[in-house]
């Protein structure tokens, strides 16, 4: 913040140029914690990047976004009440470190959907399912990591016997393991192949979202869809606020 311009002395007006008055006016502003001269936003500074950072999704990581976390657990009441403003409902899980945004819901009135859905491909639900099994199988907030050559042999046992298409088998493993990667929900470790599986995929996906795409899953399976239609899979939602569509970051 720049330091306040002090006042002219009595009788003495201040000089007049147009840029002076400008900068003068918005330094004067500044001081009651304005960001810009038109800026009429209550909030602290720290605590909009927070809300920015969960606006735009997909999640607030404690570990990779340390002064934004502590912003959001310094004022979490005034950010969720911001959010709300929005239609969104926050959701913190301070033991994980981790927090993000899903749509209100009401069973009173029809709230709008700020969060859509989106199909999610074979691969993609193949995937999600095995990266949810790895971190439900640990206790508490324990990290979890994996290989992604241990990953891309499992989702190969997916593959149908009678399928021949190698190559455009592992082009969709590919595609998924580069959407989960691009979104953070598969995080890089400076050890080569070994990837960190963001905690966030334990929040958005309860026991009751996991068994209903479990059961389309088991479907696909029984129908032999291998996952050769990429485009061919099962709706479900993880919540990315600022209408960003759930794992490919599209807006609506």
């Amino acid at each position: 913040m720049t330091p306040a311009l002090p006042d002219p002395a009595p009788n003495e007006p201040a000089e007049e140029t147009g840029r002076d008055d400008a900068h003068r006016e918005f330094d004067v502003g500044s001081r009651d914690g304005r960001l810009w001269e038109t800026d009429t936003g209550t909030l602290a500074e720290s605590s909009r990047r927070a809300f920015a950072a969960l606006v735009k999704g997909p999640y607030l990581s404690a570990d990779r976004q340390k002064e934004a976390w502590r912003a959001l657990l310094t004022d979490t009441q005034s950010i969720r009440s911001r959010l709300a403003d929005l239609f969104l409902d926050l959701v913190v899980d301070e033991v994980q470190g981790v927090a993000f945004v899903r749509n209100a819901e009401s069973t009173e009135k029809d709230l709008p959907q700020v969060v859509r859905t989106m199909a999610l491909t074979f691969m993609d639900t193949a995937l999600l399912l095995f990266l949810r099994r790895e971190l439900v199988r640990g206790a508490g907030p324990r990290r979890v990591f994996i290989g992604r050559d241990e990953v891309y042999e499992h989702l190969h046992s997916y593959r149908g016997a009678e399928s021949t298409d190698e190559a455009g088998f592992a082009k969709r493993i590919n595609s998924s393991w580069k959407k989960f990667e691009t979104h953070n929900l598969l995080l890089r470790t400076p050890t080569e192949g070994r990837f960190e599986v963001s905690p966030v995929l334990r929040l958005v996906f309860g026991p009751e979202q996991i068994a209903a795409v479990t059961a389309e899953y088991q479907r696909l399976i029984a129908a032999g869809d291998d996952g050769a239609d990429p485009e061919t899979g099962t709706d479900t939602e993880m919540d990315e606020a600022g209408a960003d569509a759930v794992l490919d970051g599209e807006k609506e």
